[in-house]
């Protein structure tokens, strides 16, 4: 069965590239959001495998999205996507709990290395 994958951006360029990289490489993606308030119902509603969350978005950022999804779910697996120079990001998302991060424009041998990395 394929993993299913959750992937949160507020620009919808991004999330299509995203899709198109994971739906080449077998992944199924269950849904989208484009910010982290829509990440957190989304999560609640389709329980997905693996979420891929942009930091920067407006409403609420990645990281706050992160932090209560961890609250709900302590073993949620979230991939952080962060522009570069954004280390000082990265870091507090890590801390919050994120499992790796992808730096934009993705490359797709990396998004799928740290996927598969993180489902193990």
């Amino acid at each position: 069965m394929a993993n299913r994958i959750l992937i949160v951006d507020d620009a919808a360029f991004m999330r299509m590239m995203i899709r198109d990289i994971l739906t080449k490489n077998g992944y199924e993606v269950v849904g989208e959001a484009q910010d982290g308030a829509q990440a957190i119902e989304k999560y609640k509603e389709l329980l997905p495998d693996l979420i891929t969350m942009d930091i920067t978005m407006p409403e609420m950022d990645g990281i706050a999205a992160l932090k209560e999804i961890r609250k709900m779910d302590s073993n949620a697996k979230v991939i952080m996507c962060s522009a570069m120079g954004q280390q000082a990001m990265v870091i507090d998302a890590i801390q919050a709990g994120a499992k790796d991060f992808i730096v934009k424009p993705f490359q797709a041998d990396r998004v799928i290395e740290a996927i598969k990395k993180t489902l193990g």
